[in-house]
């Protein structure tokens, strides 16, 4: 690269939140170290970011490209077609953009991608969000330059030398959460200020059981006279939006959080699924948690990123096929336990990493110049 050359930096990855917004995450602090720098994503036709990469000010290219279904299915058949297309696709694309880096965040596209600016010799850096990565990253790993991870433990899986234990990057908005004013925030979201709230995600995709386990216990919600936001996702929304008109007053169902922020700072405590991004927020945001992980993701992943939680008293646990019974108990627990509330709220707050972002940038800009 010449002194006058641009950084040319590609990210790849999608699928779901938890892969989105770290990377423009960490697109954002690059932009703010390199203001010049010409960055492109690349992701999976069809998939969430090829909507939010563009609503974030960034282009994207899509690859024809999904994953193998654990189940029997027709869909299977065409994969190996997907690959070879997804890997012609991804190598004219570094052809043509010829990046210095190339980023990769996890999903779909990422293993194409990362794969072949391997044979093109560029530079690959590797962000892995879980406490237990998935295949891609895993395959891909010994020719990364740089693996940054969020959580100890990780030379299981990767080259020791390699691994830098930076944390998740997360929006830039949930950094300042402390500084809104929760009551206010109630009132933005169309709460009263003087009930406690309870935020309840799923993710940006929404998760049936715990849907369900809400569904099932709206009368005890209200008769511990809480409030909740409930963001089922878009999949779910039909489903449960009726249930809004007869509880308007305390309940609010949404198919997904724009202003997250807002949700984050109103919420007195928060029920979650316990992907990687959502925690390294929570972490930040410091509120008593609740953490239910899904089964149905790869290696049991998300039971691994709570159970680092729940062994540091920052969570508690609330299983999957538990959730519509033991909900309730674990609700009353944070309501009339004060002490313990603010003790997982503390211990939440110690294991926050706020700057990642800016940190994977500074390991990517400089395997780029080096």
């Amino acid at each position: 690269m010449t002194k006058s050359a641009p950084l040319k930096v590609i990210i790849s990855g999608g699928g779901t939140g938890g892969h989105i917004f770290p990377a423009i995450a960490i697109a954002n602090a690059i932009k703010t170290k390199v203001p010049d720098a010409d960055i492109l994503f690349v992701g999976a036709q069809g998939r969430m970011e090829m909507k939010k990469v563009p609503d974030a000010g960034y282009p994207i290219v899509g690859l024809w490209i999904s994953g193998l279904q654990r189940s029997l299915s027709l869909q299977n058949l065409s994969f190996p077609f997907k690959v070879i297309s997804s890997l012609w696709k991804a190598n004219r694309i570094l052809s043509r953009f010829k990046p210095q880096i190339a980023i990769g965040v996890g999903g779909y596209a990422s293993g194409a991608l990362l794969q072949a600016a391997v044979w093109r010799n560029i530079p690959i850096l590797i962000q892995e969000q879980n406490s237990y990565p998935g295949i891609t990253n895993k395959i891909l790993a010994r020719h990364a330059r740089c693996i940054c991870v969020a959580y100890e433990g990780l030379e299981r899986f990767f080259p020791a030398e390699k691994i830098c234990l930076l944390g998740n990057p997360v929006r830039s908005s949930i950094s300042n959460v402390a500084l809104l004013n929760p009551l206010a925030s109630k009132q933005l979201l169309g709460f009263r200020s003087n009930a406690p709230l309870l935020f309840a995600t799923g993710g940006s995709l929404g998760a049936r059981a715990l849907n369900e386990a809400l569904a099932q216990n709206l009368p005890t919600i209200r008769q511990y006279g809480l409030q909740l936001l409930w963001q089922c996702g878009e999949y779910y929304y039909e489903q449960y939006r009726h249930l809004e008109t007869s509880h308007a007053d305390w309940l609010k169902i949404v198919p997904f959080v724009k202003e997250m922020n807002q949700a984050y700072a109103a919420a007195d405590f928060i029920l979650s699924r316990a992907g990687a991004l959502s925690i390294a927020e929570q972490q930040i945001v410091g509120k008593p948690l609740i953490l239910m992980p899904s089964p149905n993701v790869a290696e049991d992943h998300q039971t691994a990123n709570a159970m680092a939680l729940v062994a540091q008293q920052a969570a508690l646990l609330l299983k999957d096929a538990e959730a519509t019974a033991q909900l309730p108990a674990l609700l009353h627990q944070l309501l009339h336990n004060t002490e313990m509330a603010e003790q997982l709220s503390a211990n939440l707050k110690k294991m926050a990493k706020t700057d990642a972002a800016d940190k994977i940038a500074t390991q990517a800009i400089f395997l780029a110049k080096n």
